[in-house]
């Protein structure tokens, strides 16, 4: 259960994870956010308006899944890092997915890191595709990796290889 152990069920990964499908067709956010708190960083940072407008301060986001370009804005802005870009096209092998990373040292492009599941568990090893920041005033790095597309609803976050983001 979330609220005891702070990790989402498959039941809760339903409702945030689009259809396989749409996953074909492109990069789009996944919007990890499963309690209403006052938040809506991601919602005034979409350039293309891909977050319904919030009715309530305390709404949980809401992907128009149409206009979702993935150029993840929203990650960087978004406080509880609860946010992450899947191209599961990337190749016929692997998916990208973006995700904030807030250690330091910061991974470099082609390094390999070790993917981790939700629980921090190790699940494979993935290589560092980019890393960058969104604008010079966010402090919130966005790092892609890519990893075997069988690890889709499993991989969450990763660690450099020697422990040396522990």
């Amino acid at each position: 259960m979330l609220i005891k152990s702070g990790i989402p069920t498959e039941e809760d990964l339903d409702k945030v994870f689009p259809s396989i499908d749409k996953l074909k067709q492109g990069p789009i956010a996944i919007f990890e956010c499963y309690q209403n708190i006052p938040c809506n960083p991601c919602y005034t940072a979409c350039p293309i308006g891909a977050i319904e407008p919030f009715e309530d301060l305390n709404d949980l986001p809401k992907l128009i899944e149409e206009k979702c370009t993935g150029c993840g804005i929203c990650i960087s802005k978004c406080p509880g890092l609860a946010i992450s870009i899947i191209d599961y096209n990337f190749n016929e092998e692997e998916m990208l997915m973006k995700l904030p990373y807030e250690f330091l040292p910061l991974p470099r492009e082609g390094e390999e890191v070790i993917a981790l599941d939700r629980r921090g568990e190790e699940v494979c090893k993935a290589r560092v595709i980019k890393v960058m920041n969104i604008d010079k005033f966010d402090k919130t790095p966005v790092v892609s990796i890519s990893f075997d597309k069988q690890y889709l609803r499993v991989v969450r976050h990763f660690k450099l290889i020697g422990g040396k983001d522990e």
